[in-house]
């Protein structure tokens, strides 16, 4: 996230095609400049007779399933946005406009780096307002079992994240990562994680219509113990280093970067959409808060910010 605390959009547009991980369909994707206070919002070219606008935000997902579906009231949507999302979050751009002539979010490299070179390629523009961030308040958690996730306040200025997995897998085994989320330190020390998943599992994928586009140039994949992947792992803790990318792109859903703490144990889109519902939900639990002056005005609820 950037130091400088006024709002960023992308200087010109930024132009990238590719395949869909799961719908395994390819898109051309144009990130636009956008004007202040819009937010992340995706655009269907494809489509012209309904609705085709979708704002990235945490009631408007609709799948939460090996990946972050948006949907708006017509029933259009744009899957696999976290990855994207999460560059954005990482590298500070507020606003963007984001044209896309398909169903899917291309996948690249299974990872955010191409999507943080893209958007820095393109150079990031101040705009002519405060940037505002959410102020965690109050604990909120979620639970689905063994997997918890929280958010816990904090006095610092930027998202804390202590993230743990565990699988039984011994190429995976435990991992966990604690770290603050400073200028920089996503493009450098996250961006380049890729997603994974299990070759036994690939054929019951693609029988729910998912990983159609998945292969060994956009994820890694292990096969039990062993990873597939001929050229091994860009860290020894990828996994759980990708698991924190997924994360930073489904806590930009809020709507603003996070003033906190966030910790999860086996993290995932569902637990991080359900957290994310559960903070807007919560007016007590957080607040609007740029540098120069606290907001006075009362948090917003979930409601409210439709």
């Amino acid at each position: 996230m950037s130091s400088v605390q006024v709002q960023q959009t992308v200087s010109c547009p930024v132009v990238c095609a590719g395949v869909g991980v799961h719908s395994g369909a390819r898109a051309r994707m144009v990130m636009k400049p956008a004007p202040v206070g819009t937010g992340i919002r995706f655009r269907r070219t494809d489509i012209k007779d309904r609705d085709n606008l979708l704002m990235a935000r945490g009631d408007h997902v609709s799948e939460v399933q090996l990946g972050t579906t948006l949907q708006n009231a017509d029933g259009v949507t744009v899957a696999t946005v976290e990855h994207l999302l999460a560059a954005c979050a990482g590298i500070g751009v507020d606003n963007l406009l984001i044209e896309i002539d398909g169903p899917e979010v291309p996948i690249m490299d299974g990872s955010s780096a191409v999507y943080c070179e893209l958007l820095l390629s393109a150079g990031l523009r101040q705009q002519g307002a405060l940037r505002r961030r959410i102020r965690i308040l109050d604990e909120v958690e979620v639970g689905d079992g063994v997997k918890t996730a929280r958010l816990k306040p904090s006095a610092d200025n930027y998202l804390a994240i202590h993230a743990k997995i565990e699988f039984e897998s011994r190429a995976i085994g435990t991992q966990q990562m604690s770290l603050r989320l400073l200028p920089g330190m996503f493009a450098r020390d996250i961006a380049f994680a890729r997603t994974f998943g299990f070759a036994h599992e690939v054929e019951f994928l693609k029988s729910k219509g998912l990983a159609r586009g998945g292969s060994l140039d956009n994820a890694v994949v292990l096969d039990g113990d062993t990873v597939v992947n001929p050229e091994g792992l860009r860290a020894s803790d990828e996994f759980v280093r990708h698991k924190i990318l997924d994360a930073v792109g489904d806590l930009m859903l809020a709507g603003a970067p996070i003033a906190g703490i966030y910790e999860a144990r086996q993290p995932g889109h569902a637990l991080n959409n359900k957290l994310v519902r559960a903070l807007l939900d919560t007016p007590s639990a957080w607040c609007w808060e740029t540098d120069e002056v606290a907001a006075d005005m009362e948090p917003v609820s979930l409601a409210a910010r439709q």
